[in-house]
């Protein structure tokens, strides 16, 4: 018996008003499986995607792989040093050509040796020669759409997919002054089979409400009665953020609550006196500090699943810095203070979203962020609702 029901569907209504008025989405959508394979269709196939830095491939021939909505790609530095981004899956036999990241001028399916170039094309396919009506370029590796934004690397299942960053303009002036593209990121690590729904990792992440309640100590220097909303979300706009300021400059995530590497050094005084928390869905979560910038690239495996890959991008002069390594050391040590509070609280509220007494709870004024975010997801499960349930 389906849950994608006219009933479920209008009951979306009551968490897209005002915070004032709204109530939480239904505990359902956060505990379903049926639910999340009508996401990978309504969101994660239809929007654009983050899949890592661009600073990842910083020469030709570079790549790395990852999935995006369940499916294998390669991400690769073509010769003419565009990034591409194209499926890992040979058009002969179905074999996965690459499952790793290197450098190499070519990837070769090892079952049968059909070989393909840095932008996906077929260069080579051994014994075809008496195959009817077989050419080469009929047969590359799937493409799809890549949009590089403040060094992220964005990829689309529509390769003429609409432009990205247009809907991510609102957020632009907050990060004018960190340059990202040009920040260090000493590399990532992912947390696998983490248990509770993604969307409850995208919540937790923009949650002000929790700042220094469940942070209480390490996060008082940036508590939930300074957070704020300067944005309203509207329909066209892809990313929700919201900003936090701090008791006091140059504030930290660790046990300091001081900022521990050089900061950035065209932040204003306002900047330095509060960090910016935003979602870009329906993949990555991103924030600033004064030292450093921070993400999240959430994917999905099973309703109350997620493997999640973080990094911290710093300025390009930190590296540089004598102590640098133990510097990195102290403030990740403090992030994973977060983390591991964080990881306690959202475990426990994937369990309570499939307790029969689960709530559809009211907000406070520090959780926008919350309704925004419904609204984002409201819209794109009304636009898909009739197209996907009519399949059922």
């Amino acid at each position: 018996m389906t849950i994608l029901t006219e009933a479920l569907l209008a009951s979306f209504d009551a968490s897209v008003t005002n915070v004032a008025t709204a109530i939480t989405m239904p505990p359902v959508i956060y505990t379903s499986d049926e639910f999340l394979e009508f996401e990978r269709e309504a969101l994660f196939a239809s929007e654009w995607q983050c899949v890592g830095r661009a600073s990842r491939i910083p020469e030709v021939g570079d790549y790395f792989t990852t999935t995006v909505n369940g499916d294998p790609i390669i991400v690769a530095r073509a010769k003419d040093r565009s990034v591409h981004a194209f499926s890992s899956i040979c058009q002969h036999r179905g074999m996965q050509v690459a499952d790793d990241a290197g450098n190499c001028t070519k990837f070769t399916c090892l079952y049968h040796l059909w070989s393909y170039d840095l932008t996906g094309r077929l260069l080579g396919a051994p014994a075809m020669e008496r195959t009817e009506n077989f050419e080469k370029k009929d047969y590359p590796l799937p493409a799809l759409a890549v949009e590089q934004w403040q060094g992220f690397v964005f990829v689309h299942s529509d390769v003429n997919a609409a432009p990205l960053a247009p809907t991510l303009a609102t957020y632009e002036p907050y990060l004018k002054n960190y340059d990202l593209e040009a920040t260090f990121c000493p590399g990532t690590f992912t947390l696998t089979d983490m248990p509770w729904n993604w969307k409850v990792m995208f919540e937790n992440f923009n949650d002000g409400y929790h700042a220094n309640k469940l942070h209480h100590t390490i996060q008082d220097f940036c508590p939930s009665e300074l957070a704020a909303f300067p944005v309203e979300w509207t329909p066209e706009s892809n990313v929700i953020f919201r900003t936090n300021g701090y008791v006091h400059i140059d504030g930290g995530f660790n046990a300091t609550t001081k900022a521990l590497m050089p900061i950035f050094p065209n932040l204003t005084e306002e900047e330095r006196t509060r960090s910016t928390f935003a979602l870009m869905p329906p993949t990555l979560c991103f924030g600033t500090a004064p030292d450093q910038a921070f993400f999240f690239i959430v994917r999905p495996k099973t309703a109350a699943t997620i493997d999640v890959e973080i990094g911290y991008l710093f300025h390009p002069s930190a590296p540089e810095h004598p102590m640098f390594d133990h510097l990195l050391k102290m403030s990740d040590a403090g992030v994973q203070v977060f983390v591991a509070q964080d990881q306690d609280a959202t475990a426990k509220v994937q369990v309570g979203m499939k307790s029969h007494h689960a709530p559809r709870g009211r907000y406070s004024w520090q959780e926008e962020s919350h309704v925004q975010f419904n609204k984002w997801l409201v819209q794109r499960y009304r636009k898909h609702w009739a197209s996907q349930v009519s399949g059922t």
